[in-house]
């Protein structure tokens, strides 16, 4: 009998990566290359660089520093940064914000393991941190899946704590790399600065993972708000006209800035729900990055 993350990755494999009849041919060199991580003979130069590398034609005709590349430098590596606070186990019980998360770095595994890069994760839920070390093949897909559908420890998974997560991740990754950040960005403040510090080295997509609940209350009356990673709780009126609008734009005003740290950070960022097609996501995720590859050629 298949396991859980078994029996996920399987699904995976069959209904999604199948489904996407070709549209994510090369996806995983795709994800990569539409990031600054590509196969040419140089590459722009990041601190700690060998100087003895650097590539003084390329450099001057592009007024930018440059480094030639060796054949180790070719391989793709990824990393998944992997928000598992208390706030991502909301949402409807057949898909909450976690299980979104998942399938997520599950598909995403193995879509670059597939073509033989090399991905690894960083679990992190604000109390205790796991880290896989970046591997390719099936397997790693599958340790992948194992990870983030492991029962969460009842005592950790608290508030979320964005900057010290992304911090981890820059500890944890040394060496020029495409991380991914799956994470609903809910939490404590002060993130910002630690997003910026993983760009100025590495190349940052920032997949933020959301519910429609979360978005618009639906109209039940008089309900207890419960804060998902505080325990505090607030009681309202949901069908009250004027306490919607507010809350429709408290959300407005919070997912706008948002996207602007984002894309002030230098990292590319993505807004989707638990309501949404896996194949939709996906797509839209990659042939962003290959429109970023398009404007960089």
């Amino acid at each position: 009998m298949l396991t859980a993350p078994e029996r996920l990755l399987a699904r995976l494999e069959w209904t999604v990566l199948r489904r996407l009849d070709g549209r994510l041919l090369g996806a995983h060199r795709s994800l990569a290359r539409g990031h600054g991580i590509d196969v040419a003979s140089v590459r722009p130069y990041v601190p700690g660089d060998d100087a003895r590398h650097m590539d003084w034609a390329v450099t001057a005709r592009l007024d930018e520093p440059h480094v030639r590349r060796h054949e180790e430098d070719r391989e793709v590596t990824a990393w998944l940064v992997i928000d598992s606070s208390a706030s991502m186990r909301f949402g409807a019980a057949e898909r909450d914000k976690s299980a979104l998360t998942a399938e997520l770095a599950t598909a995403i595994t193995r879509l670059l393991t597939s073509g033989g890069d090399r991905a690894g994760a960083i679990l992190y839920d604000g109390g205790q941190a796991r880290v896989l070390p970046a591997r390719s093949g099936r397997d790693q897909a599958l340790l992948v899946a194992r990870a983030v559908t492991e029962a969460p420890d009842p005592r950790h998974g608290g508030e979320t704590d964005l900057a010290a997560m992304l911090r981890l991740a820059a500890t944890c990754v040394r060496r020029r790399s495409l991380i991914v950040v799956l994470s609903d960005l809910l939490g404590a403040e002060g993130w910002e600065r630690d997003l910026r510090r993983l760009t100025h080295r590495h190349e940052v997509v920032v997949i933020r993972i959301t519910d429609p609940v979360e978005d618009e209350l639906p109209e039940l009356g008089t309900v207890a708000l419960e804060d998902a990673e505080t325990g505090e709780q607030l009681l309202v009126d949901a069908s009250d006209p004027a306490f919607r609008a507010r809350y429709a734009q408290e959300v407005a005003a919070r997912d706008a800035a948002l996207r602007t740290a984002v894309r002030r950070a230098g990292a590319e960022g993505h807004s989707v729900s638990t309501g949404e097609d896996l194949v939709s996501i996906l797509v839209r995720v990659v042939e962003s990055a290959r429109w970023r590859q398009g404007r960089r050629a």
